[in-house]
Formats: structure tokens, sequence, C-alpha cells
């Protein structure tokens, strides 16, 4: 089975940027391309509420109509989907992607990219969703169990694109950070991207050792590479740093086991994936 980058799309306005990313990355990484749109056909709450006030007369009767708008809600949702999914094709085309293909699936999200997690090399999404602030199912306000669930790397984009010139790589020494430097320096998705390491913690000898064995291996496949240890709060000290150099793509161990875990665990992945500008490249 070919693994692909696989896009997840919906109306909002990061879906042109989940577009583009894709198709950069699709192209770097020479890697087929898929668009995704997940159909959530489940009956809003407020609907539910009010057949339970149905009067005896009419109880029949109403609760007809109210499937009746369920599927004609579906129809067009469907429909919807479909024209996206549409130009999202005509608009990975026109990046250069030959032959980019789409998908529509009934469903919720989550349970549909874990279905497809398989197939799946690279998932593309924009950090919120067309209706992040009204439904659960929606992207970016499910990013949690998106992350939780897959064990495949996680693009998280912004609206506009641009072609990263500088990553930085949040930096902890655990397994999981140090198989992400080694995916870094050998992926062809950083050709010619300047990658910054950082450690946030105290400068000690095993912080230097273990930033010395990063910036190495990264060297040795012929990155350009630099890093630092900065003392301070994670998420505080990454952000600077991120402002500080003109970083344009961070990347970030989903699961560590230093403070950068208690970071990536809970609400604050979603704080810090909706307040930085740039993508951000989760790695399990």
């Amino acid at each position: 089975m070919t693994e692909q980058v696989m896009a997840a799309i919906d109306g909002s306005q990061f879906s042109e940027g989940v577009c583009d990313y894709a198709a950069w990355a699709s192209l770097a990484l020479d890697a087929p391309l898929t668009f995704l749109h997940v159909v959530d056909n489940h009956p809003q709450t407020a609907e539910a509420d009010l057949s339970g006030n149905i009067g005896l007369g009419s109880r029949e009767h109403l609760l007809e109509e109210l499937a009746s708008l369920d599927e004609r809600r579906a129809k067009v949702a469907q429909e919807q989907g479909r024209l996206m999914l549409k130009a999202a094709k005509e608009r990975a085309v026109a990046d250069g992607v030959a032959s980019p293909a789409t998908r529509q699936r009934n469903g919720t999200l989550v349970e549909t990219l874990e279905e497809l997690e398989r197939e799946t090399r690279l998932l593309v999404v924009g950090k919120r969703g067309e209706t992040a602030h009204q439904a659960s199912e929606h992207l970016g306000s499910n990013l949690e169990r998106v992350v939780r669930t897959l064990h495949r790397p996680i693009l998280m984009v912004s609206e506009t694109f641009h072609r990263p010139e500088r990553a930085m790589i949040a930096f902890d020494g655990s397994k999981t950070t140090r198989k992400g430097v080694e995916m870094l320096a050998k992926s062809p998705l950083f050709a010619g991207i300047a990658v910054h390491v950082v450690i946030v913690g105290a400068e000690t000898g095993d912080n230097r050792s273990q930033l010395d064995w990063a910036l190495a291996t990264l060297r040795e496949a012929g990155h350009d590479a630099e890093g630092a240890i900065r003392a301070g709060e994670v998420e505080a000290t990454l952000r600077g740093y991120q402002a500080e150099h003109g970083i344009d793509l961070l990347v970030m161990g989903a699961y560590g086991h230093s403070r950068i875990r208690h970071l990536l665990v809970g609400s604050t992945t979603t704080a810090m994936l909706r307040q930085t500008e740039q993508p951000v490249l989760l790695l399990r």
C-alpha cells in the first residue's frame, strides 16, 4: 500500500493553506497526494431537543419533517464537499502535482483518519476548522484527539502558504525527538531548509552533549544547522527563539519525557498551535 500525503479540508479559511502546503509536501516527498473531506451527518443537538418537546398531535409529523431536513442537509453537505474537493484538486494541479486524488467520507474526522492511517505518510490539516467554535468533530476543535490517535507526522498549517526556509526543532534528547532529528536529516521535505535545534533547560554537560549530537547528525546530512540551549518556560522560550530567528516551520515531538511533554499534552497543545502564525510539524 502506497503511503501518501493526506490533506483534510473543510470550508474554513485554512483550506487554501492546506492545499498549498500539501502540494509542496507531496512534491518534496515525491509522494501521492489525496484530499479528504469528511461529512459528519450526526443530527444537531438542538433539533434532537426540539423533537422531545413536540405535542402528541403533531409529534409524528414534525419528526418526519426533521428527518427530511437532516436528509436534505446531508445532501447539501456532500455536494459542497465535492465542490471543495474539485477546487482543491485543481489548485494542486496548478501547483505542479500531477494526479491528486480526492476522497469524501461520512462519519467523524478522527475515526476516518484512524481508518486511513496505514495509507498516510503525512497528514496536513488547518489549525482550525469552519465550525471549530460550534462542533467537536471539526479541524482544530478536536486537535488533541487527532494528535493522540494518529501515529503519523501531522503538519498543522497556517492560512497562507510560505515555502519554509528556516525550521526549528524543539529537542529534549528523548527517543521521539532524537528520531525527529534523524528524520529531518534524511527527509527530502527539509532539503535546502536551515535547521535550528533548541533545548529548553540548563546549560549542563548532558544537554550540551545532546545538542552536539543533533547538530552533527544534521550537518553530516548536508544541512545548515545551528543550535542553542535556553533556560526558561518552554512555550515562551520557544516562541521567543522562533521570533528572534525568523523561524517559519516549528517541529516538535508530540510526546516526549521532559517539560516539552507537558507542553504537548492537554489544552496547551491547542493553545500554542492556535497562537503561532507558522506551521507546526508534530512527530510521533
